[in-house]
């Protein structure tokens, strides 16, 4: 169960993982949990940008012909 946010005045950064307020230190996050949540988001591919493009059938960027 998430934490309650502590009351801040308004306009404080606050922890975009937990809405707590952010930690000089660790900007933008609380702690080194939420900073650790943050970067397992990165790595496991939640965060990304939806194009219209679709993936090589390799895997790879498809290479264009320099005639």
């Amino acid at each position: 169960m998430p934490r309650a946010p502590k009351s801040v005045p308004p306009g404080s950064p606050r922890c975009p993982i937990c809405g707590r307020p952010a930690d000089e230190a660790l900007k933008p996050f609380c702690s080194t949990r939420c900073k650790n949540v943050d970067l397992h988001k990165w790595l496991g591919g939640h965060y990304r940008i939806e194009t219209d493009e679709r993936p090589a059938s390799n895997g790879l960027p498809e290479e264009k012909d320099e005639d």
